[in-house]
């Protein structure tokens, strides 16, 4: 007899605090690499609690890529994390349109993964 496991909930309220204190870093050019790296990390605890397989962030994103629906643009994200945490990248030379869409694909992320409300869910 097989025992049937439920996927494991993430608190919403709890991501939706966190999701709003790191758009607080985009007010400033020099704080949004911290928005980045926060996402990402917000990303991976979601991804942990919801039981994906995997060491890294990455191996737990090539679990989830069927439940999400901007696969690509998830990993545009992280691997834009990566390359920012690892190259220390001078905050000047980062576009806005760069920042607007990373944390757009960690938002899809999040919100395919019920850990932020999706807008038609109000």
């Amino acid at each position: 007899m097989k025992l049937l496991r439920r996927k494991k909930t993430v608190k919403v309220a709890y991501f939706t605090k966190c999701w709003q204190e790191l758009t607080s870093y985009c007010a400033s050019r020099k704080t949004w690499p911290m928005a980045i790296a926060e996402a990402d990390r917000l990303l991976d605890k979601a991804l942990k609690q919801k039981k994906y397989k995997g060491k890294t962030t990455g191996e737990r994103l090539v679990s989830a890529q069927h439940d999400l629906t901007l696969n690509e643009e998830v990993w545009f994200s992280h691997k834009f994390t990566q390359k920012l945490m690892e190259d220390d990248i001078d905050v000047r030379k980062l576009k806005k349109n760069d920042i607007l869409r990373v944390l757009a694909g960690f938002r899809a992320a999040l919100r395919d993964l019920g850990a932020l409300e999706k807008p038609d869910d109000k």
